[in-house]
């Protein structure tokens, strides 16, 4: 499979800064996503963080499924609206995490997961019979259904807090990258329809009901 020239400096510019990040502690920690940092004006970090990973299998994680999932925006809107739908997926998961956690000065993550989540989500708003594998159900499910049990999963980790995982972050990404599709590619109304309802609204009750979860 050929890999666009863009997306591919895309991935080696996360690879290289993650591990400038593994070999610099102090790197890591000037550039890491940090509450208590953001509101003392470095919002670079809000950027900067998406592109350092905890570890190897972190990177390797979210950069096998943006190679998976990238080219399907790719190939049907073009690389420009691509990388409308992955930074402004990328933003949208750090100002959702911040403020999530806003009083939570000690907050940290790192990771492209929100910019990724973003991206899974127009890839199936795009192609939602597309079949996709959620953990620990051994069998494929309809891309519709994946994106479904993937929001509520993140808003459950949310509000109970579960493992070292930014799930803010994914659940900003994902509710980035559908606004953004529906944004850049407004046909996806008539195409997807039924889709667009069945994400959109639990999305619409999470922004409206948020609160609840703190």
């Amino acid at each position: 499979m050929n890999i666009n020239p863009v997306l591919l400096i895309l991935i080696l510019a996360n690879v290289a800064f993650s591990i400038k990040g593994f070999n610099d502690r102090l790197f890591f920690e000037k550039y890491k996503f940090q509450i208590g940092a953001i509101n003392r004006g470095e919002q670079i970090r809000m950027l900067t963080s998406a592109f350092l990973h905890v570890d190897y299998l972190h990177l390797i994680l979210n950069m096998y499924v943006l190679y998976i999932f990238a080219p399907i925006i790719i190939f049907k809107l073009g690389i420009i609206k691509f990388l409308i739908i992955y930074s402004g997926s990328l933003f949208a998961g750090s100002l959702f995490t911040l403020i999530f956690h806003k009083k939570e000065l000690y907050y940290s993550a790192v990771g492209a997961s929100g910019a990724v989540a973003g991206i899974i989500y127009a890839a199936i708003l795009l192609n939602p019979d597309m079949t996709l594998m959620m953990f620990p159900l051994p069998i494929p499910i309809p891309g519709y259904i994946f994106g479904l049990g993937y929001l509520l999963y993140s808003i459950y980790g949310m509000k109970k807090q579960l493992g070292n995982v930014g799930h803010s972050a994914h659940l900003g990404g994902a509710i980035g990258g559908f606004a953004l599709m529906l944004l850049v590619y407004p046909t996806i109304f008539t195409t997807s329809f039924t889709t667009v309802l069945l994400l959109g609204i639990p999305i619409v009750l999470l922004l409206i009901f948020g609160d609840k979860l703190k």
